[in-house]
């Protein structure tokens, strides 16, 4: 590569990674609050809450690394262009092809990237993410010790516990069992403790009072207890890992086991099919999107103020992108066998790059023959 080609990449990696932290940065934000309160309020650390967003990342960078890619090559162009060093590399014989080379090989580097991440990180994260929170759903302890809090660990359950001791008991418990609708019953105890026994776990209620109401005969009885044990070991989540999602599912797998998926998971062919292709098709839009913001700036001509026509143009061609993916996925997951589709807003992509580079070209092959003209006459 040529010294301009290594000062050209070295510039679109640098705003790749500053635009990167950025969307990362502002995503991260929106995303963490609602986990933050979902993972605190369940009674978990600190801890839990970065280890989940930690798993998320992968996830959350693949989703910005193509608006990162495009930001690159379209902010680096046209500060180049601003600053005349594009214009002179045109004068100087370099052909819109030539300067496209290094953003050429700063897609494929971008495309690696999202390989590592899309083929790889992204399955393993999403699979850890899953099975952590089952672990964190099924823990009942977690969810129950939470004082002054009326909690509802789930549907049609309410506990409430107005103080815990550092021994562990449990003050001012009540219970509410509205899951048989016919007959509801309520606790309510002084003093109660978490029992583990090896069959389950039991929440022991000691001087306390049950009330029953039976709806059929509009009855309400009460009973006075010394001490009661209420089963909770089923109100944990205990079948939240007996299906992974598409997305925890490796990649070895979708190429290789999609038969045994597709029998204990009861996922279609087409839905494994454009998984699978989605992982691929990450990479190809990396190297799209840097083409495309760079060759529609390349139509513009010297301006001090910038190519925003230019700008406004790459922008309209990404969405057009965005919108052709969102489109053929339900039409792979339909019929597996159009799996090429998914390909087809990356080959868009690069077809519109190549058009307006041969267009862009054109202006300086015609200033060449022009001037070839003028010296035979002289």
């Amino acid at each position: 590569m040529s010294r301009f080609d290594g000062y050209f990449l070295r510039q679109l990696l640098i705003l790749f990674g500053f635009f990167t932290l950025v969307l990362v940065g502002v995503f991260w934000i929106t995303r963490s609050v609602s986990l933050f309160d979902r993972v605190i309020s369940g009674g978990q650390s600190a801890m839990v809450f970065l280890e989940f967003t930690a798993l998320t990342l992968p996830t959350l960078i693949r989703t910005v690394m193509p608006m990162a890619v495009f930001a690159a090559a379209v902010y680096a162009t046209n500060r180049l262009s601003r600053e005349s060093e594009m214009t002179v590399m045109l004068a100087t014989g370099s052909s819109p092809w030539r300067l496209a080379r290094a953003v050429f090989v700063f897609g494929i580097l971008t495309g690696l990237m999202m390989a590592a991440i899309s083929v790889f990180l992204r399955p393993a994260s999403v699979e850890q993410l899953e099975q952590r929170q089952a672990e964190v759903a099924g823990d009942v302890t977690a969810q129950l010790l939470n004082e002054g809090e009326f909690l509802h660990p789930t549907q049609g359950v309410t506990v409430y516990i107005g103080e815990i001791a550092l021994d562990g008991t449990l003050s001012e418990v009540f219970v509410s069992d509205r899951r048989d609708e016919t007959n509801p019953v309520s606790y309510s105890s002084k003093t109660a403790y978490l029992v583990n026994n090896g069959t389950g776990i039991h929440l022991v209620m000691v001087d306390g009072i049950a009330l029953r109401l039976n709806q059929q005969g509009r009855t309400l009885s009460s009973t006075l207890f010394q001490d009661a044990s209420y089963d909770i070991s089923d109100l944990t989540n205990s079948d939240t890992m007996a299906r992974r999602s598409l997305e925890a599912i490796p990649t070895i797998a979708l190429l290789e086991d999609r038969e045994t998926i597709m029998e204990n998971e009861f996922y279609t062919e087409g839905e494994l099919i454009d998984e699978l292709h989605q992982r691929f098709s990450w990479i190809a839009i990396c190297i799209a999107v840097a083409m495309a913001g760079f060759s529609t700036l390349m139509l513009g001509s010297f301006s001090r103020f910038g190519l925003w026509p230019q700008i406004f143009g790459a922008f309209v061609i990404l969405v057009l992108l965005e919108g052709v993916r969102g489109f053929v996925s339900p039409v792979v997951i339909d019929d597996p066998n159009l799996w090429f589709l998914l390909y087809l807003p990356a080959i868009i992509g690069i077809v519109i790059s190549c058009l307006f580079l041969l267009i862009a070209g054109r202006p300086l092959l015609r200033s060449r023959r022009g001037a070839n003209g003028t010296l035979s006459q002289a």
